[in-house]
């Protein structure tokens, strides 16, 4: 939910087969090897991390959603990206990169071609970040309502929106918890879960 971002061009990078990316999978490895399982999310610029990553970082990959065990309480966990239907031109480029015969189309494009196609990505992406109303970007109330019924959960935590906190919900009466990290590129932060209580914690910049 908040990992470092990638170009899905960038697949050797992503996988962390580059001279930049090695040393945080080798971090990642050597927390595992000691007893910590580490877990990584698909997000909209890594959706191409698979096996080579996992193997390299020791890292198991999470669908998305997906309903977890914390401490005996059901979590529901989500990049966050599919709660901003409100962004429509963003939901349809979704549906497009997240289907598995477009990926091994791409994949299979030389590297350039693949590189060039990321950078034109990347410029149409700052384009719409500039244009769009801010609210579009983010999630939709109604989303999150449904995402919440849906998993049958009263909290849950996701990344994507840029917009880190923690949000009240009333879902069919009962209370509810979103738990929103930001952007590392930005200011990192984390989620720390101790005894059943939950709190949102940024890093020094």
């Amino acid at each position: 939910m908040g990992f470092w971002g990638h170009s899905a061009a960038q697949r050797r990078k992503a996988e962390g087969n580059s001279a930049g990316v090695r040393p945080v999978c080798q971090a990642l490895k050597a927390l595992v090897c000691g007893g910590v399982p580490c877990f990584a999310m698909h997000g909209n610029r890594d959706f191409l991390l698979g096996a080579g990553f996992c193997e390299r970082s020791g890292c198991q990959l999470l669908g998305d959603p997906v309903v977890a065990q914390i401490e005996g309480e059901t979590v529901l966990l989500t990049h966050g990206d599919a709660l901003c239907t409100d962004d429509h031109s963003y939901q349809e480029l979704r549906s497009v990169v997240r289907d598995r015969a477009w990926q091994q189309r791409f994949l299979a494009l030389p590297r350039a071609r693949r590189e060039l196609l990321a950078d034109e990505a990347r410029a149409g992406s700052r384009r719409h970040t500039t244009r769009t109303v801010p609210y579009i970007m983010d999630v939709n109330a109604a989303a999150v309502t449904a995402a919440f019924r849906a998993a049958g959960v009263r909290r849950m935590i996701h990344g994507h929106t840029h917009r880190p906190g923690v949000h009240r919900h009333e879902v069919d009466g009962a209370a509810a918890e979103r738990l929103v990290l930001g952007a590392w590129h930005q200011q990192g932060s984390y989620i720390r879960c101790e005894a059943g209580s939950y709190q949102l914690i940024e890093l020094p910049r």
